[in-house]
């Protein structure tokens, strides 16, 4: 089986350059996930934008397909089509039986005209809550959003992060979808039971993450003004010369217990959360961090403003706070009682190894991709009921809506989980409309 990842910032994740601007959380999973896939026998490829690579390059057993836009004509039409046709003709070269493009945007819709012209299969997944929502605060342009929305009635499957992403995609979008958990690579492969020793100095706590007005990066360092006897830890940066970001910069600078340390290459972040009591989100916005798994995986409890499907707080994985009088109150409550720290690192630790784990969750991608589609007409344009919730559904799902943190957005209930085998939580579960559960 042949799967294209259409993913234009995914180079630098991909290839591992950390003279390359780093992507995001989206980028980061399509690596995992097609690394995971190579391993398995697929033969896997991407389209990235031409960072200066060869085009055809391999990196780990991923192929990848550069395209570049005309960056010189004056004429916006122009280069508009220049870039789809760039687009279309990198993903001709990956000769794929499945496109699967992460995070909407315009790429959602040109993916998926292409592949409805060609006759192939095209997967759309969610990166973030704001990609479900009928807003779509994320897309500046009327056109992304017209293309985003075609996009999305074009794909034969949709993948989500949360239940809350796939009722709202149901409620808003007339859509359905399949839930798959992300997932990060275990730093202890075969340990059951991780318990981290306790720190004899000051608590660290840390903050990984772009420095954007999404992420809240100032929460952070109002954080560390008000706790004094905590240490902090700035892990993220900016584009140089950023409004918004450079301010910042020189701001934690001036606070004597914040340590800056810039971007950090993936591959050795492992060591900083090894060195924290806690990770800090301050994000008004999320899907499902990357940062929360990477943090679980090591025993490593969160205090966040976000809770996707209120994961943290039923859970016990740490503590959540919407407001910053909340977010600082659950940070002090964690950091002064070792024992309870020690408890939910714990649980973390153990949710990610039931949930989280690469094979657990490229397992359950790999029987959705190989599935029946969702969409009656396998042409490539979804029927007209394949994709429309049901008005039961929207019914319950707006019964069980409930404001998050943020402006603009809600997290709806109204999709259950499947259970395993076992009993478990099952890493996918189905929303709104779906008809079916996962293959027992």
């Amino acid at each position: 089986m042949r799967i294209c990842f259409v993913a234009p910032h995914a180079y630098a994740a991909l290839s591992g350059r950390a003279d390359l601007p780093p992507g995001g959380g989206a980028e980061v999973q399509q690596v995992i996930v097609s690394r995971e896939l190579a391993r398995r026998g697929w033969h896997v490829s991407a389209v990235t934008l031409d960072m200066g690579q060869a085009d055809g390059v391999v990196h780990q057993g991923v192929t990848i397909w550069k395209f570049c836009a005309r960056k010189k004509s004056r004429c916006r039409p122009l280069r508009t089509w220049s870039k789809w046709r760039a687009l279309w003709r990198a993903m001709e070269r990956a000769d794929a039986d499945i496109y699967y493009q992460r995070a909407a945007g315009s790429e959602t819709g040109l993916a998926a005209l292409w592949c409805q012209w060609k006759r192939k299969k095209f997967v759309f997944a969610t990166a973030s809550d704001t990609n479900c929502i009928a807003a779509l605060p994320d897309l500046r342009s009327l056109g992304e959003r017209i293309l985003y929305r075609a996009g999305l009635r074009m794909a034969r499957k949709i993948i989500c992060q949360t239940r809350g992403q796939a009722a709202a995609l149901g409620h808003h979008f007339g859509v359905s979808s399949t839930v798959i958990r992300n997932c990060t690579p275990d730093p202890y492969p075969g340990v059951k039971r991780l318990v981290r020793p306790r720190d004899q100095g000051p608590q660290r706590i840390l903050w990984v993450g772009r420095l954007s007005p999404k992420k809240r990066p100032d929460w952070f360092l109002d954080l560390a003004e008000s706790c004094p006897k905590l240490r902090f830890d700035f892990v993220g940066g900016g584009k140089p010369g950023d409004p918004y970001a450079d301010p910042l910069v020189r701001r934690a600078a001036q606070i004597p217990n914040v340590v800056q340390h810039g971007w950090i290459p993936l591959d050795r972040m492992g060591e900083f959360y090894e060195g924290s009591a806690l990770l800090v989100c301050t994000s008004s916005a999320e899907g499902f961090p990357n940062t929360f798994l990477e943090a679980w995986a090591r025993g490593v409890p969160t205090v966040s403003t976000v809770d996707p499907d209120q994961t943290i707080e039923s859970e016990g994985l740490g503590m959540v706070g919407r407001t910053f009088a909340e977010l600082r109150a659950s940070l002090l409550s964690l950091a002064e009682s070792p024992k309870r720290l020690e408890d939910c690192g714990v649980r973390a630790r153990n949710w990610y190894s039931r949930n989280h784990s690469i094979a657990r969750c490229v397992s359950a991608l790999e029987r959705e991709l190989v599935g029946g589609d969702d969409a009656a007409d396998r042409t490539g344009w979804p029927a007209a009921s394949a994709h429309r919730a049901t008005a039961q559904d929207h019914n319950a799902v707006r019964t069980g809506a409930r404001r998050t943190g943020y402006q603009g957005s809600a997290e709806f209930r109204g999709a259950s989980i499947a259970e395993g085998n076992d009993g478990s939580n099952a890493p996918a579960v189905h929303g709104p409309s779906m008809g079916r559960e996962w293959p027992k």
